[in-house]
């Protein structure tokens, strides 16, 4: 029954049967008959059925949470058994918003130096895909805003607290000054991440406090991309300052604290609270109490 719950979880979250059957990577026909199978297992309908896919029916729903149990459980045990055989071994999925990137290697290198035979994969979501990546089985662990937007069910260590800056070239609007205030920024030509990136929201949340709205005139989820425009002289933009520290900026380029608030939000780890945690996700925890705010922020 394991492998058909593992099948019922990717439907659910791919909401297509074609989909579905890619990912899990067999036909369509296997997959509607393990969806069909697992039914008569059980003894209820799971799927709303039509001409296509039209979702999960009550039963359905209570399944998909039995399901995430029993799967990540089984995934725990086998993990738990893969370590006491061998050591720590294995791959660790890693989604993180754009503004924590440039941290990750501060967890991930001491993390390989005491586990040199695991292995990271690290992709840039939004504090909203993080979550839901974990829920979904699709990553291990995430980095994301731990205090501006529920978190659902996770366990959490904080890494830092994110602080802002404006990021200008020099000789431009405020690049002179030693702080500049939010409500100044209604001055000057910004790019930003995009609205649907959390780092925006609060942007934008302490922006309004101060009474100003802002349209810049380029957005981006990329950070490299901001930076490439400030870079030009021709935009500045409000960015955490460990994101721009991270980037070693060429003197023409100044970092200005922004005030009136001095905000700050705290970043890090979240992972899908279980008992127990997999033995990598466990250890990544450890790796991540350890770090502390000062080295991080």
């Amino acid at each position: 029954m394991l492998d058909k719950l593992e099948l019922f979880i990717v439907l659910a979250r791919e909401g297509h049967f074609g989909r579905a059957a890619v990912e899990c990577g067999i036909s369509q026909p296997s997959l509607s008959a393990a969806i069909r199978q697992l039914e008569d297992q059980l003894g209820v309908v799971l799927v709303v059925r039509g001409t296509r896919y039209q979702g999960l029916t009550p039963e359905g729903q209570r399944v998909l949470e039995w399901a995430k149990r029993i799967v990540g459980d089984a995934r725990t045990m086998r993990e738990e058994m893969r370590a006491a055989k061998s050591g720590l071994s294995g791959h660790i999925r890693l989604a993180a918003i754009p503004t924590a990137l440039a941290m990750i290697p501060r967890l991930t290198e001491p993390f390989q130096a005491k586990h040199p035979d695991v292995t990271f994969s690290v992709v840039s979501r939004t504090s909203l895909q993080v979550l839901s990546q974990l829920d979904n089985f699709e990553i291990d662990a995430g980095i994301t805003y731990l205090d501006n937007e529920p978190l659902g069910r996770v366990t959490s260590v904080p890494l830092y607290a994110e602080r802002y800056t404006l990021v200008t070239a020099e000789g431009t609007l405020y690049s002179d000054r030693d702080t500049v205030t939010w409500h100044e920024m209604e001055n000057v030509r910004l790019c930003l991440l995009t609205p649907d990136m959390q780092n925006r929201r609060i942007i934008n949340q302490h922006l309004e406090q101060a009474g100003v709205t802002v349209e810049p005139t380029l957005e981006s989820n990329s950070m490299v991309v901001l930076l490439s425009h400030v870079s030009t002289g021709q935009w500045a933009s409000i960015m955490p300052r460990n994101v721009a520290h991270s980037f070693g900026f060429a003197k023409e380029i100044r970092m200005v604290p922004i005030v009136e608030p001095e905000a700050s939000h705290l970043v890090g780890l979240v992972a899908t609270h279980r008992e127990p945690f997999t033995p990598l996700v466990s250890a990544l925890l450890h790796q991540a109490r350890n770090l502390s705010a000062d080295d991080l922020d």
